[in-house]
């Protein structure tokens, strides 16, 4: 598994944290993604790392900058764990 954090430039609102999540689940097949327009970022958990160009292009069209593109191994921290 892979957490990838994008940094992303516009987002004002919870509606824009919506746009942006739909927005990544039709350009890549994840997990889950969560926005948070305080923090101007978009976590996605994901069986293999996003594509960055489909990403940026996508964010893009729907009104939005990535600004930068981080992902790191991601291990589910379960009760039990």
């Amino acid at each position: 598994m892979t957490k990838t954090t994008l940094k992303i430039d516009g987002m004002m609102c919870g509606m824009c944290e919506s746009h942006i999540n739909e927005a990544v689940r039709r350009a890549c097949q994840v997990k889950s993604v969560k926005s948070s327009h305080r923090k101007g970022e978009s976590i996605i958990i994901s069986e293999t790392p996003p594509d960055q160009e489909a990403l940026a292009n996508v964010i893009k069209a729907t009104g939005y900058t990535l600004v930068s593109m981080h992902s790191e191994p991601y291990e589910k921290k379960g009760l039990f764990h």
